[in-house]
Order: C-alpha cells, then sequence, then structure tokens
C-alpha cells in the first residue's frame, strides 16, 4: 500500500475510491506520568510520551490502510494527522487519505 501526502503517485494514473480514515484515543499511564513529572522539573523531551504517540499514529495509520484495502485500494493520497485532547489524560489521533486505485 503507498501512503502519500501528495494528491498523486508519480507515474501512476489513478481513480479514487472514497475517504478511507484510522483513529485511536490514547491514555496516559501512571509510570509514564511519574516520570513525565519528574522530567518537567529539569525540562527535556518526555520519551514516554513520544513513543506513545508514536506507537497511536502506527495504529490509527493500520486502522486506516486496513479500511483501504477492504476497499480494494492500492494506495492511499493526501494522508493527513490530526491530534486533538479529549479530556485530561487523553488524546484522539485522526488519519485520513483518499483510497485509490492505480488504472
Amino acid at each position: 500500500m503507498i501512503l502519500v501526502n501528495t494528491d498523486f503517485v508519480s507515474g501512476k494514473t489513478i481513480e479514487t475510491i472514497e475517504m478511507v480514515r484510522g483513529s485511536i484515543i490514547q491514555s496516559k499511564n501512571i509510570g509514564r506520568d511519574i516520570m513525565s513529572g519528574l522530567k518537567t522539573i529539569v525540562g527535556g523531551e518526555l520519551k514516554g510520551y513520544s513513543q506513545m504517540m508514536t506507537e497511536a499514529r502506527a495504529i490509527a495509520t493500520r486502522r486506516m490502510v486496513e479500511q483501504a484495502e477492504e476497499l480494494g485500494a492500492d494506495g492511499i493520497i493526501n494522508v493527513r494527522y490530526a491530534t486533538s485532547s479529549i479530556m485530561s489524560g487523553a488524546a484522539e489521533i485522526l488519519v485520513w487519505g483518499t483510497a485509490v486505485k492505480f488504472v
């Protein structure tokens, strides 16, 4: 599955299928909270949260790709990501794009 954030794939003629998406709501955990709280005293990257968000993006992307595969897509164009706070300690990762078939 080809994923691009452009509205084309070089060298390919495409047929639009439909918009596909994937999402996950990820919450913090107590272990990461304690270590991150200590890290905010001295500053720097909160590696536990960075890892958590990387994993959440991968899950959301996988869900989007699975939806595109069910539609028989060869790729997804115009891929975009958004993050929003759902409640204190939880964030939603949303990814979406347009499933396409190569003709």
